[in-house]
């Protein structure tokens, strides 16, 4: 199968059989906050731009991003989590309700602070982003909380999204307790963060970027090639990854030079990007292990699974912020 090869009337197929599946979300939740504005002047303070306010709003973000944009593609799922006790926690929680995500796998701690993210954006560029966030791995009560809440959840579920951020929920430990499930029929698909030195040994899906990809196999990116599969040291990275951590589906995200499917005993496949516009990266791996995801759980063989968030992705990359498709945007990818 080419990356053409993808009809629209098959993508339609899988997002339809998508919506009866049951697919969890775990991991690192956050609140993405945007203030917008103009830029007409420079401070007298400092050689910095001034922003004349015009507006904020807010987005989940993290692995509840994850989470939105599985409902934006009409799929049931809850997501699993540790919030502070505080009002960017209630904000957060209102707005996955407001998108059909369940949020009863959400453990409400007085010892964290909810991450939030504040990213100033002017003119469509952001100008600054500002970090509010507890960064340590969970102390044993909210441990103890969270592993009975999504332990309940997997005997019923099709596949579980491990979204790791680098805020403390996931970590070996956590691993470890859900690895098992995958000889349970749960597709286990888990989006890394190399500073961590997690075991991510037999994991379902690995989906790092270029930069990702090279950390996890400790090798360093001294060369680019236009052609991925002509790219060789790439290629051994990829290589290495698929022996040393075994996973079912090894995804590499390239940005503009599209996705690399790499599977054991079978030659990578080379996805280019459909994206039209770029506007705002951000988010972008949310929607593709997400849709690959669901495409999975819903039948599809993985290379209809990465064309498929390949897709979805070059949506929401012409989209300002954290950003979701919805189907109908997604089916008329086809057809442009």
């Amino acid at each position: 199968m080419s990356a053409k090869q993808l009809s629209a009337s098959r993508a339609r197929q899988i997002l339809s059989a998508a919506t009866k599946t049951r697919v969890l979300v775990l991991g690192d939740v956050m609140l993405d906050q945007f203030i917008w504005g103009g830029v007409s002047r420079i401070s007298p303070e400092a050689p910095v731009p001034v922003v004349d306010f015009e507006r904020e709003s807010f987005m989940p973000g993290g692995a509840a991003n994850v989470a939105r944009n599985l409902t934006a593609l009409n799929v049931p799922t809850k997501v699993f989590g540790v919030v502070g006790k505080d009002e960017s926690a209630n904000q957060l929680k209102k707005l996955l309700l407001q998108q059909n995500v369940d949020c009863d796998g959400l453990v409400t701690s007085s010892d964290r602070h909810t991450s939030v993210k504040t990213r100033v954006i002017a003119h469509k560029q952001q100008v600054c982003r500002i970090d509010r966030e507890t960064r340590r791995q969970l102390l044993p009560q909210e441990w103890n909380q969270l592993l009975p809440l999504i332990r309940k959840d997997l005997e019923k579920a099709d596949a579980l999204i491990i979204g790791d951020y680098g805020k403390g929920v996931v970590d070996n430990q956590l691993l470890g307790q859900l690895k098992p499930y995958r000889k349970k029929a749960v597709w286990l698909s888990f989006d890394p963060k190399p500073v961590h030195h997690l075991n991510l040994d037999g994991l379902s899906l690995i989906t790092p970027n270029r930069k990702e990809a090279f950390e996890l196999a400790n090798l360093p990116d001294e060369t680019k090639n236009a052609n991925p599969l002509a790219d060789k040291n790439l290629m051994l990275v990829a290589e290495r990854l698929l022996n040393e951590l075994r996973p079912a589906v090894l995804l590499i995200t390239l940005g503009e030079l599209g996705m690399l499917l790499c599977q054991r005993g079978q030659k990578p496949f080379h996805i280019p990007t459909v994206a039209q516009e770029v506007f705002d990266v951000s988010g972008a791996g949310d929607t593709v292990i997400a849709t690959f995801t669901l495409a999975i759980a819903a039948g599809a063989s993985p290379i209809e699974a990465a064309i498929l968030s390949n897709h979805a992705a070059g949506i929401v990359v012409g989209k300002i912020g954290t950003a979701t498709t919805s189907a109908q945007e997604l089916l008329a990818s086809f057809n442009p």
